[in-house]
């Protein structure tokens, strides 16, 4: 009997032989499946740990030339760059025009899914014209299946664009192995629910792009130690948060904290330097400018031993 699905022989498509019960367990049971799929999911992103490496240094490079990082995807997927877009900005301190995201079938499609945008390669590559793409960018394309038209239009304008390629899939087999930069794709296996890649492909995808991006921002100065030293501040929390930050690193009390921190405009980093150097705002920002952004640079210090101090860790 011939086969007319191209889309059968995808494991992403397979049916599971683990949950074949799983409409007759109980709530407990089914929860127990799910993390038995689960641990099988975290194996397979550690076997792709030196690709995501490798993509971490992709990205660090674009961005320490003057480039951005554009994610592409339709569905989950495209949700999933959405998500890493929206938080840069807060949590590192990106300006919004460095960090974009791609969705099949636009903002409409976020909330609810749009039918039949994902298979438009056209659309896909207009959207990464509008961008104007420059050989300093980096696309992340995100396909669970690898076949989305979409994203290999969207893939085919930016290698024209001569943008660096990175392919994140859960088919280890795609054939655009050849075509892109990296290919990052975790064999996740079949789904508990047969196709519903927003389980195991969605959450393996989700921790593969949390890595790419928060790796290459800590690669790029956008911490000192672990800490957040470039987040905005716009809310209560997050000004409470850079308050205890300068408290931590500079040992001033925290009323001190905040009155430093608004000499420095709240800028976390300016204010660590201003104190530590006693210097100007000014003075500071070009000092951090000389050290590339850098904190530990720019007023010579290891935070790890004073942390690991509070936190009592040898």
């Amino acid at each position: 009997m011939p086969v007319r699905s191209k889309w059968q022989s995808l494991p992403t498509e397979a049916i599971n032989p683990a949950t074949l019960a799983i409409d007759k367990l109980s709530p407990g049971d089914i929860v127990d499946l799910m993390i038995n799929e689960d641990r099988r999911m975290l194996a397979a992103v550690q076997r792709e740990k030196d690709r995501i490496a490798v993509g971490v240094e992709i990205i660090t490079q674009a961005l320490r030339k003057g480039g951005r990082i554009v994610f592409v995807g339709a569905g989950t997927s495209g949700r999933l760059g959405i998500v890493e877009s929206a938080e840069m900005p807060l949590t590192f301190g990106t300006p919004p025009e460095l960090v974009h995201a791609i969705m099949a079938g636009g903002k409409n499609a976020i909330f609810s899914a749009k039918e039949g945008v994902e298979d438009n390669y056209e659309e896909g590559a207009r959207s990464i014209n509008r961008l104007r793409p420059t050989r300093k960018d980096v696309v992340i394309g995100v396909s669970a299946s690898g076949m989305t038209q979409f994203v290999r239009g969207a893939l085919t304008r930016a290698r024209r664009a001569g943008m660096k390629i990175i392919f994140v899939t859960c088919d280890p087999h795609t054939e655009l192995q050849t075509f892109v930069d990296l290919t990052i794709a975790p064999d996740v296996g079949a789904e508990v629910i047969a196709g519903s890649t927003r389980l195991k492909a969605g959450t393996a995808t989700k921790i593969v792009l949390n890595m790419l991006t928060t790796a290459a921002m800590v690669r790029i100065g956008k911490t000192y130690g672990n800490l957040m030293v470039d987040l905005q501040t716009g809310s209560q929390k997050l000004r409470d948060r850079a308050r205890r930050i300068v408290t931590i690193v500079t040992g001033l009390e925290y009323d001190e904290a905040d009155l430093l921190l608004r000499r420095a405009r709240w800028n976390v980093k300016a204010a660590l330097v201003m104190q530590k150097g006693g210097l100007t705002y000014t003075q500071a920002l070009s000092r951090l400018r000389r050290a590339h952004d850098f904190v530990r640079d720019a007023i010579g210090e290891d935070v790890e031993p004073r942390l690991r101090k509070l936190l009592r860790v040898g």
